[in-house]
């Protein structure tokens, strides 16, 4: 994929949000609309459709008429559907952190706070419209691990899998990296198998992993 212009590091990638990229807490399904300017709506259109649809499926002339926004207004906002893409895959890691690191705030313990992650998890793949996971989608689309996208994903897994590891650190794990890569291998399982398959085995599989984990 090419952008209009250089990108920020990786770790710039998943820095302070942007208010107009921010999402509301809940899950990886894209929030409801709210009221907003013609930025902000094109995003919401973007993360809708890009969502329900794929990335590459969708094209600028359907984007502009859903959002009911001019061409000229589009190209101010984003330059180019490759930077709105870019925007899209930030918004979603912002969306997810929030709903994150809210879950382990309300927990009393680092271990509390997995098992009520992976009850997040199992409440998300059960809502409507849902379409798997975010990132794993839009990865898939991009073959070329370099692409800004992907290199977008890559920094969204690594910050999920060290907050992961923190937890397990804090709960007392002998080997917390090594747990929090199971945990986040069995939820990719989990996200991947409940959208093509059996959503409740899905799920109490990724349970069964985290009680193992969790055991040390």
């Amino acid at each position: 994929m090419t952008v209009d212009s250089p990108q920020p590091a990786v770790q710039r990638l998943l820095g302070p949000s942007d208010p107009n990229l921010a999402s509301p807490g809940g899950s990886s399904l894209p929030p409801a609309p709210r009221p907003g300017g013609a930025k902000v709506r094109i995003l919401e259109t973007a993360t809708r459709l890009f969502y329900e649809e794929g990335i590459h499926s969708v094209g600028v002339d359907r984007l502009i008429s859903e959002a009911s926004v001019t061409k000229a207004t589009f190209y101010k906002h984003y330059g180019s559907k490759d930077n709105l893409i870019l925007a899209y895959v930030r918004a979603q890691h912002d969306h997810v952190q929030d709903r994150f690191e809210r879950l382990i705030a309300d927990a009393d313990s680092p271990a509390r706070a997995v098992r009520s992650w992976v009850t997040a998890v199992a409440d998300e793949v059960h809502e409507p419209g849902f379409r798997g996971c975010p990132f794993l989608n839009a990865a898939a689309e991009y073959h070329d691990s370099r692409d800004p996208v992907r290199e977008v994903v890559a920094s969204h897994r690594d910050w999920y899998t060290e907050r992961l590891a923190d937890l397990l650190q804090e709960a007392g794990h002998p080997l917390p990296g090594d747990g929090a890569d199971e945990l986040m291998l069995a939820r990719d399982g989990a996200m991947s198998g409940a959208y093509a398959g059996d959503a409740i085995a899905a799920t109490a599989a990724l349970g069964r992993v985290a009680e193992r984990v969790l055991a040390g």
